[in-house]
């Protein structure tokens, strides 16, 4: 009993790591906390003798069973795309949805999009190595890949990740200041602060998906952006920046899925254009991209 009890406990001082890392693999609390879950019954069965490195096995354990998770995922072909707000679990049961909208934020929606785009391989490849600084050989172990390979996975990865900018360093800042003016009058309904970022002969396009009925796909000038705009805010308070074929826009994305994008041209310090794309076959079209390098998972104990 007394083993039993000194397993579970030095379990329990790694689960909030373990967490972390399937969090990162498979963009869903419910998910990762059933990986965290299969690992312990593992460890359970495996017993702690014989383990030089638990750290090490756990994290080992928890990756390729995530690993096989996006997998079957994969072969089920399930759509990351969707018009409406997903719902979690939590929120169909009336608990409050804090720790998931906390481990999102964390992570960043623009991340957890763009990951959804690489293949299980090259996305465990880069939570491993480049989110929380797992070595080439114990990522390989997982992978069952060589070194090498693992390596040009996480390499492959990471380009798709970072993406290829169409615009200098300092015009991508410019923009992005712009861009996150526009989104914060937006979430917050603020006419007045959207009238300031929107250029006068501004034009605002959207697929009819996103669209009440009856409003037009197509909006010109300030004022009718601007009313239109305060209209969708309450999807606007999922909007955070990203890269978007290079430039800087915006994704929709609730509790990492992704419902829409948000093609931004800005000009002169204003928006003169945004376009909301939602039709799952334009939004496959699209590349996406984070804006930022991919901060690891925070203090020095979230690291494996």
């Amino acid at each position: 009993m007394a083993g039993d009890e000194e397993l579970a406990r030095r379990f329990e001082e790694r689960r909030r790591r373990l967490r972390a890392v399937a969090y990162r693999m498979l963009g869903s609390l419910s998910e990762a906390e059933d990986a965290v879950q299969e690992t312990w019954l593992r460890l359970c069965r495996t017993g702690a003798g014989g383990i030089d490195d638990l750290s090490a096995w756990l994290t080992t354990v928890v990756s390729r069973i995530c690993l096989d998770m996006l997998r079957s995922r994969a072969a089920r072909r399930e759509d990351p795309y969707g018009h409406e707000v997903p719902q979690r679990p939590d929120d169909r049961a009336g608990a409050a949805p804090e720790e998931e909208a906390l481990l999102a934020d964390a992570v960043g929606p623009a991340l957890l999009v763009v990951l959804d785009t690489l293949s299980p391989l090259e996305r465990v490849a880069f939570v491993l190595h480049d989110l929380f600084a797992v070595p080439f050989d114990r990522v390989a172990a997982v992978l069952d890949r060589s070194q090498p390979a693992a390596k040009k996975l996480a390499s492959r990865a990471r380009h798709k990740v970072r993406g290829v900018p169409a615009a200098p360093e300092p015009d991508l800042a410019r923009q992005r200041a712009v861009v996150e003016a526009f989104l914060a009058a937006a979430r917050g309904g603020d006419l007045a602060a959207l009238l300031d970022v929107l250029a006068p002969d501004v034009v605002r396009r959207a697929d009819p998906a996103v669209l009440p009925p009856g409003v037009p796909a197509e909006l010109r000038g300030a004022g009718a952006v601007a009313r239109g705009t305060v209209a969708l805010r309450e999807r606007a308070r999922f909007a955070a920046p990203a890269l978007v074929d290079g430039r800087v826009g915006a994704v929709v994305a609730p509790h990492g899925r992704l419902l829409c994008v948000l093609r931004i041209g800005v000009r002169d310090g204003r928006v003169r254009s945004y376009e909301v794309i939602a039709a799952p076959e334009r939004l496959r079209r699209l590349r996406l991209a984070v804006l930022d390098t991919p901060a690891g998972p925070g203090p020095a104990q979230d690291r494996v």
